[in-house]
């Protein structure tokens, strides 16, 4: 067995996360993990009470991307823009993130609560009361969960060929639609033949976020909506 002096509540999140990309989120357990690192069940007791706490170490841990360095000097749009970004790059890593979301209470994840308050602030500079800044970080967190849940294509469920048959039936079963009555939703099939370009997926996602946000910003602070204003 390893040796328990070397298990550390890092050690021990950073299997679970291991675990969780390779199988599922089903699949962490403390009896699992105890043996994938090859201790007893009771040796990680000391460091997790029981699996919703390991849920809430896993969530708190991967969250952490989600408050990046800044540029000092960068204006608060593109700093929001950089966490919103970091939020859906943790996500698409882990496809698990957004079920965990509703596993866990975000108010005992540090991480979350730092990102949080990150964000108010920013919006707080753009011109945003407390009350609409926590809405809008709000709707940012349900869109990039949306962007990540509603991503085109199949995501690792299924092999290339897989995903290009599923795409022709898909364009298929909308070319068979009335082209009088429905013409350009019969033209859009036509472009389902190709495989989707994710980049451009997430950053087209990512702009229609964030312009909604900076153009009701500009309405509050026009002169400054788009410049820097740190404290």
């Amino acid at each position: 067995m390893a040796n328990t002096e070397r298990l550390s509540r890092l050690s021990l999140v950073e299997k679970a996360v291991e675990l969780a990309d390779a199988e599922s989120l089903e699949s962490v357990t403390v009896r699992r993990l105890a043996q994938e690192l090859g201790v007893t069940p009771m040796a990680l007791y000391w460091h997790v009470k029981n699996k919703d706490q390991l849920l809430v170490c896993v969530a708190d841990h991967l969250l952490a991307e989600v408050t990046p360095e800044f540029e000092p000097a960068a204006p608060w749009n593109l700093r929001l823009r950089a966490m919103v970004e970091a939020l859906v790059g943790v996500m698409r890593r882990h496809r698990y993130m957004p079920g965990l979301f509703g596993m866990v209470e975000k108010q005992e994840l540090p991480s979350f609560s730092r990102a949080t308050d990150t964000a108010l602030d920013l919006l707080a500079q753009a011109g945003f009361t407390l009350s609409e800044g926590y809405a809008v970080s709000t709707y940012l967190l349900h869109g990039a969960m949306a962007l990540v849940d509603n991503e085109p294509g199949c995501p690792g469920a299924f092999t290339a060929a897989e995903a290009a048959e599923l795409r022709r039936q898909k364009r298929l079963a909308l070319e068979r639609l009335p082209a009088d009555e429905f013409p350009r939703i019969v033209e859009y099939a036509k472009t389902m033949e190709e495989e989707p370009d994710l980049d451009a997926y997430y950053a087209f996602g990512l702009d229609l976020l964030m312009s909604g946000v900076e153009a009701m910003a500009a309405k509050r602070t026009p002169s400054s909506a788009t410049q820097n204003s740190t404290r």
